[in-house]
């Protein structure tokens, strides 16, 4: 008779514990939809013209290398000249990330460095029509 008591007791105990069970759901899993990535065409800089330096036509000259400028929706070459100012070396290019095109037909120009007459000016990459 004594092991009864202890047997309701446990099957309270049980019972009582039952109800106070707290169910946890998992928040539903979030499917996120993202277009897929859109086809990047860059319009490239072409390989340099090699150019012949003629001889300084006067003393404190310096030369400015040719070098590729986009103009006009193109490549321009922009030749080598001297000017009267000193000309450090152009600097490196600057890789820049390249944002989604605003549409399909859009084409990338890269960033590049051109002669701004007093030194070398960034020009930045942007979407042009293609």
């Amino acid at each position: 008779m004594k092991s009864l008591p202890l047997t309701l007791v446990a099957v309270g105990i049980a019972i009582a514990a039952a109800g106070c069970t707290t169910v946890v759901r998992e928040p539903a899993a979030q499917v996120v939809v993202r277009p897929a990535p859109q086809k990047v065409v860059v319009r490239e800089m072409p390989a340099p013209i090699v150019e012949v330096v003629s001889p300084a036509p006067a003393p404190g000259m310096h030369w400015v290398p040719g070098h590729w400028v986009w103009r006009a929706q193109g490549w321009q070459w922009a030749a080598g000249h001297w000017v009267n100012n000193p000309v450090p070396p152009m600097p490196a290019v600057i890789v820049e990330t390249i944002p989604a095109p605003p549409s399909p037909a859009h084409v990338w120009v890269r960033g590049h460095w051109r002669w701004g007459g007093a030194g070398w000016v960034w020009a930045q990459g942007h979407w042009v029509i293609g």
